[in-house]
């Protein structure tokens, strides 16, 4: 059964009642279904480009799943034909004083860096063309499933800009040559190629790509929650270390492991 989706981001009606008063659509839907919640950016008529008010409701939606128990995993899509277009260049002509400038940088890294920090897994159900700082949101969940007919690219190099804060989670994740590639040429690329560097783990028919990633969502959410955040956290800590302390870190949380099987 689906709970009602929660209005997160929504603005409410203009405080000055003088003025005509508005009413806009929330930049992101949440939606239980059973222990699944999905999140769905909501900015299609922008292909959910990223503006300062989506960046910062998405990483509070992230930070709120983890603290409820109720939730077991996160699956991420968007609303409409796109998965993400990425920042949304029309806002950058307000970011023009450094203040501004630092502070949407700093907000975009924590929203990346979120999803190797929270306990609870993600998954992307990637509906559509992801771009840019897009791209970088369908690669960082743990899991990803891509409709057949979408694309993911970085498409900054034809802007006259770098792919900067998604760059690092990329190189982490493909070949270096490839990785360089797809940030120099600025070039998109298709689900099955996506698939065959290893940047998500299904492709499927637009139609089936819900069902896929919920399937997907379910298996994780069925593991204790311990144990995944355990995994999570483990996981991304020896990506980066040395064999011998990677090891290391494999024996302390072994000894720990001891005690979720309780």
């Amino acid at each position: 059964m689906t709970d009602k989706p929660e209005n997160q981001g929504q603005t409410t009606f203009s405080g000055d009642s003088k003025a005509k008063k508005t009413w806009s659509v929330p930049v992101l839907l949440v939606e239980n279904r059973g222990v699944v919640r999905i999140l769905t950016m909501n900015r299609p008529e922008k292909r959910n480009a990223l503006n300062s008010e989506l960046t910062q409701v998405l990483l509070d939606a992230l930070r709120v799943a983890d603290a409820d128990e109720s939730v077991g995993c996160v699956v991420l899509t968007g609303a409409g034909p796109g998965f993400c277009a990425g920042a949304d260049l029309s806002e950058f002509k307000d970011l023009q004083q450094a203040v501004a400038a630092e502070d949407r940088a700093e907000l975009t890294m924590q929203l990346h860096l979120a999803f190797s920090k929270i306990g609870v897994p993600v998954v992307t159900a990637i509906n559509g063309h992801a771009m840019g700082g897009g791209a970088g949101l369908a690669i960082a969940g743990d899991m990803a499933v891509m409709a057949d007919s979408a694309k993911l690219g970085y498409p900054e190099p034809k802007h006259g800009i770098v792919a900067a804060i998604v760059m690092a989670n990329l190189v982490r994740q493909v070949g270096r040559k490839a990785a360089f590639e797809l940030v120099a040429l600025g070039e998109p690329i298709d689900a099955q190629r996506a698939l065959q560097l290893g940047m998500v783990n299904r492709v499927v028919a637009l139609s089936s790509l819900m069902n896929e990633a919920l399937g997907i969502a379910e298996k994780l959410a069925a593991v204790k929650r311990p144990a995944m955040a355990e995994t999570k956290r483990l996981f991304h800590e020896v990506a980066d270390l040395p064999l011998a302390a990677a090891l290391e870190r494999g024996r302390d949380t072994n000894k720990r492991m001891r005690g979720f099987s309780k």
